[in-house]
């Protein structure tokens, strides 16, 4: 079985701590996430050991059910979840690693990483299977993180008015 890597990064125009605050939130992973249709289990604040379950979209119209447990937590710089429910990738991991930096006008900000690791069986076919279903994988990524700067700045601004 081969291990696969991906990863997509991306610049969250808020300070560590508020994207941090979010992204500990499991309920609201289907306001940003772009795989998650709805989370229908979840423990709240994102804990060491805790669970949460989505219902996802896979490839194409495919649709299946996962279960995540939080297996790693470094405030406000890292949290690694394991997933399962999406064969045929196994040992499924997701990500997030958050480094405070400043923009351009000083502001901080937060650099964000989404990383996902798996392992796919089948052989060359899962090899296959990876290189068409890598680039919507990615593009989910890159997707989740645009649409976690939209719902800080949309929460901010609202707070704001």
């Amino acid at each position: 079985m081969t291990k696969f890597h991906v990863t997509e990064r991306a610049v969250v125009d808020a300070p560590v701590e508020r994207v941090w605050e979010v992204v500990s939130r499991t309920d609201r992973y289907a306001e940003w996430v772009a795989s998650a249709i709805e989370v229908t289990d979840h423990h709240g604040i994102a804990a060491l050991g805790g669970t949460y379950a989505e219902r996802n979209r896979t490839l194409g119209p495919l649709r299946t059910d996962s279960v995540w447990t939080v297996v790693e937590i470094d405030p406000l710089r890292r949290r690694v979840d394991a997933g399962v429910g999406f064969a045929p990738l196994k040992e499924v991991t997701s990500i997030f690693e958050f480094e405070p930096v400043r923009s351009a006008d000083g502001r901080e900000v937060t650099r964000m990483t989404y990383k996902v690791e798996y392992v796919i069986g089948l052989g060359p076919l899962g090899l296959l299977l990876d290189r068409i279903q890598q680039p919507g994988m990615r593009a989910n990524m890159r997707t989740s993180m645009a649409n976690l700067n939209t719902l800080i700045r949309s929460e901010t601004l609202s707070v704001r008015g």
